[in-house]
Formats: structure tokens, sequence, C-alpha cells
């Protein structure tokens, strides 16, 4: 049986230990001159889960070895999450792309290694396919979400495709996604691959998804300057140009802000869903920890209703209390979607522990 790997995140130990092992079993059930091999591939590890990369205790070893910062090479290179299933419990390995990150401690610099043995015109290849909803499941992944999929009906080769799960699949054994088995998703694992994927947009004919991410940037400005208007219209921008998304409920609009802020992935940890208060904050942006000059920024999502409301929920919730070990600036942001007039508005606040000024509205 032929065992699938990508070289950036694969270890010669994995097939050394395979060939060593007692049990072995058969793939579809007919006879051939070599059919005695079990597979381990990204998708299904077993025992060989840890072998797959760098472990984390190995990259902060090498972190502290070179003087490199483990937070940033956990933002760029971690995010393969591999899962081997024993009868003591389910282990979970956050693993490393070996490549990436020998290149980043050797040079002394974060930053993408991936185009180095492979283009991102071999991701292009596969994203572009006509297969009925993948566009959408990569935009969605761009936005930072983990989408569904069924990898049963995968043949183990890189020609034959049924559906748009069999092409995620194969972008799992090359490593531009990674997936989990208790939850059945896969998601982008890390900000090398994720600029990946925007390479191969941004020379696609995927231009409202390629100008929003160009747009980003702008956006992130305009919310630290509290500009309400400009966050407003941005996201306007954004969700005309990411027609794709069926633009229906709270979490079609989360997206989109997903998305409209992919920039802010440069200087933020965001967490959709974050456990807060007395609830649950629709997005958090945690500024991470070699950027702790920029604000934390709460943001509540509204769909037919009004901004004010959502800030009020941040506020009457205590959302804030997720953040209380944050010692910086914070800012709260309501944002809502009018069905009717098919407008955004915007409210953005200081808030100020004590107190709150309201100085930006829409």
């Amino acid at each position: 049986m032929e065992i699938l790997w990508n070289t950036h995140v694969y270890n010669r130990k994995v097939l050394l230990k395979s060939l060593k092992k007692e049990k072995f079993t058969n793939k579809n059930g007919s006879h051939s001159a070599l059919n005695i091999f079990t597979e381990y591939s990204m998708t299904d590890p077993g025992d060989l889960a840890e072998y797959f990369g760098f472990t984390e205790q190995e990259i902060s070893a090498l972190c502290e070895k070179y003087e490199m910062s483990f937070e940033e090479a956990k933002t760029w290179y971690d995010g393969y999450q591999l899962i081997a299933h024993r009868q003591t419990g389910d282990e979970i390995y956050s693993m490393y792309s070996p490549k990436s990150v020998v290149e980043a401690m050797l040079r002394h610099k974060f930053g993408t290694y991936w185009n180095q043995t492979e283009t991102y015109e071999a991701l292009k290849i596969y994203i572009q396919m006509d297969m009925d909803g993948l566009k959408d499941s990569v935009v969605r992944m761009l936005a930072g979400e983990a989408v569904p999929i069924h990898i049963g009906t995968f043949s183990n080769d890189m020609t034959t495709f049924a559906m748009k799960d069999d092409v995620l699949t194969l972008l799992v054994h090359l490593g531009y996604l990674t997936y989990n088995s208790i939850n059945e998703t896969v998601s982008i694992p890390n900000k090398e691959v994720s600029r990946e994927y925007v390479n191969a947009i941004s020379t696609m004919n995927w231009h409202g998804v390629a100008d929003s991410v160009e747009s980003s940037r702008k956006l992130l400005e305009s919310l630290w300057a509290m500009d309400a208007d400009a966050v407003a219209a941005g996201v306007e921008k954004a969700h005309e140009e990411i027609s794709i998304l069926q633009y229906n409920d709270e979490n079609s609009l989360s997206c989109t802000i997903q998305l409209a802020f992919y920039f802010a992935r440069e200087y933020y940890t965001m967490v959709r869903e974050l456990p807060a208060g007395k609830g649950f904050a629709d997005v958090c942006m945690i500024p991470r920890p070699c950027h702790l000059d920029k604000p934390a920024i709460v943001i509540e999502l509204k769909w037919d209703k009004d901004a004010h409301g959502a800030i009020s929920q941040i506020k009457e919730k205590q959302y804030v209390d997720a953040l209380k070990d944050y010692h910086g600036n914070l800012l709260l942001a309501g944002i809502n979607y009018d069905k009717k007039s098919k407008e955004h508005q915007c409210l953005i606040e200081k808030y100020v522990k004590g107190e709150n000024r309201g100085t930006g509205v829409v």
C-alpha cells in the first residue's frame, strides 16, 4: 500500500518505524505483489503521529538554542493536529513543518520557505477545479473557519476526484490543510500555508476574494482609528466582493468579517465564539506577544438588528472579562447588517475599566 505524505511535514522516521510494525493490513482486499503494508497518513497517522514532524517540545528547544521566538514559530509553522487513537484515549500531537522550521532557524528569520520545494502553482491547480462547493470551502477556510469533510471517497491518487472532499483530502496529504479526525473537519494550519493560498488566489480569477484580502490592511487601520464610517464601508465592500457566500445569518456575516480583517492575523490571534462573561463573544482579536502595543478588540455581530444593541450586549454580558489579564487598550465594535436596506452599520467605542467613551458611530 502506498504511503502518502508531504515532504514538508513528513519525517523519515515514519517509514523506518512502519516497516518494523508486526501487524499488516490490506487496502481493498485485492491480491498483489505488494499488499502487506499498513498505511500511515496525515488523516490516520496511528501510533506514528508524533513522527510526522517536529513536536512542540522540539520546537521549544530549537527556539531556545537559536534565540528565536517560540510564539512566532507557532504562528508560522504549527497547526497540524495529528491524533493517535489508543485504548487509553486519544492523544493529540501538535506538529510543525520540519523543512520550514529548519530554514527559519538557520536563517534566523521567520518567513515562507514552502515555495522553495513546491510553488503555489501546485495548490492553484487543485483549488480552481470545477467542483461544487469547493470555492466556498476555500473562502471559509481562508477566513479562519474549519469545514466538514468526508475522506472515505478519496482514491489515494492525485488525479481521480469525484467530489470536492476528494480534493480537500489530497490537500491534507500535501500539507495544505490539517485534518481533525474527531470533528471530521479541515482547516488551513498556519500563517505560512495561508500565504500560499493568498498567492495562488491572487493569480486566479477570484478577484473579489483577492481584493478583500488586499483591502484588509486599510480596514484594520480604520478600526484602530475608530473610524466607524470607514469600517462599515469596508465590510460592505467585502460583502459585495465575496458574493459566493450565502449572506443570510450571523454565521455568514462572521465569515465575511474574518476575511475582511484577514491582515489582522499579522498582529492578532483571532478567536471566534470566545467564552466570555455571561456568554460568547463573536470575534475577539487578542494582540500577539510581539504586538502588545496594539489594542485588543471585541466584536459583536448582529443580523437585522442594530449596532448599538451589539455594543450593549458586550457590556451587559461582560465579554471583556475574557481579556481581563490584558492590560493594554481595548476597543469594542458592534457591526450590524440591515436586511432591508442591505447596508452595514458600525459602532466603535474605547473601553476603559470603570467607564466607556463612545467615539465612533455610523
